[in-house]
């Protein structure tokens, strides 16, 4: 009986705690803002592993508005001994997160370089950055388990992409969504050329913004580009440049410098520009990656300035314990509305 109890909450905590949003914003900006500000379309980063695992266990047991399907949480596979307790001990009777608990166990796990009793901006962006990378394995992972017929831990094109016969491929369409556009992302992302994907290449593929395969950047340039590109010559020249890449640049730009002038355009197209031909190639876009599709690694550096210029009251650089409390639905914003990046994120894979 206990443990229906527990499973009935775990159904409903997650789907409560969205909606239960503290009625405070003392004129702060939310994080959707700073998501429109620099265009950024994918999901956001989760500060609190313990939302993070929420999240999958909706995901995982259908829950999206199912909130009192008892059924599903019945079935679903059985946890284990310590997140029962984790779940009593954080979430109340009516299925609220206590923010406050959550900082005062989070806050000394965040703290540790050096162990200080304050958060720097590094720890902040260190902490986002390993709850993105478990996010990313766990994403991957679960991908795997669903591609892998055979079960041999690597996947192979015909297990990723069945619907394409060897004639489809033998044609090489290189049109959005054909056998060749699909086996040419297949195959920059084997980087050991072995004809399989294992477990990180397999995550290259699925989350190429996110990847350090340079193939698969110049994959993302490439692609970039034929939408940029509006005279169909294969390169930008500073009009296609300035009407569609150089907003993006300078969004992140001001960002990243609290407000400071960024370069023109004509300036960035000048630096770019590295042989002088008034035009630019994938190769010369390369330094502007990451400003025109960030994945979810770099844009927990931008949360983690966001996230540190909205709770850092004295403005020294640093969070104590008591600014975090103070400011505990920013660190939880994400929660309330992941339902926009979401559908967005889904729109940008289906794309690709």
């Amino acid at each position: 009986m206990a443990k229906a109890v527990v499973y009935a909450l775990l159904a409903t905590a997650f789907i409560l705690v969205m909606v239960f949003c503290p009625s405070k914003q003392h004129g702060h900006h939310d994080h959707l803002g700073l998501n429109r500000r620099l265009g950024f379309t994918d999901h956001a980063p989760v500060f609190d592993p313990l939302v993070a695992k929420m999240e999958r266990y909706a995901e995982e047991n259908g829950l999206g508005g199912q909130t009192h399907n008892l059924d599903l949480v019945e079935h679903s596979p059985m946890m284990d001994t310590s997140e029962v307790e984790e779940v009593h001990e954080y979430f109340s009777d009516e299925g609220k997160l206590n923010l406050t608990l959550r900082l005062l166990s989070l806050f000394p796990l965040i703290d540790q370089a050096p162990k200080d009793s304050y958060i720097s901006s590094n720890e902040l962006k260190h902490w986002l950055t390993q709850q993105a990378v478990e996010r990313l394995n766990y994403r991957t992972q679960k991908e795997m388990e669903s591609y892998d017929k055979d079960g041999d831990g690597t996947i192979s094109f015909s297990e990723y992409q069945p619907k394409f016969s060897s004639q489809d491929l033998e044609k090489n369409g290189m049109e959005h969504g054909e056998a060749g556009w699909w086996k040419q992302q297949f195959d920059n992302a084997d980087a050991d050329k072995n004809g399989t994907l294992t477990f990180n290449e397999f995550k290259d593929l699925l989350h190429p913004e996110d990847s350090n395969n340079s193939e698969i950047h110049k994959w993302l340039l490439a692609e970039k580009m034929k939408r940029m590109d509006q005279d169909n010559d294969g390169k930008l020249n500073f009009m296609e440049f300035s009407h569609n890449a150089y907003d993006s640049f300078k969004s992140y730009i001001e960002f990243e410098t609290g407000g400071a002038k960024a370069p023109t355009a004509e300036e960035k197209f000048a630096e770019l520009d590295l042989n002088k031909d008034n035009l630019l190639e994938v190769e010369e876009l390369k330094p502007l990656l990451h400003y025109l599709h960030p994945g979810e690694l770099s844009y927990t550096n931008y949360y983690a300035s966001f996230l540190m210029y909205e709770a850092d009251d004295n403005k020294d650089g640093k969070l104590t314990l008591d600014e975090m409390l103070d400011h505990d639905y920013i660190f939880y914003s994400t929660v309330y509305d992941t339902g926009v990046n979401d559908d967005n994120e889904e729109d940008y894979h289906d794309e690709l």
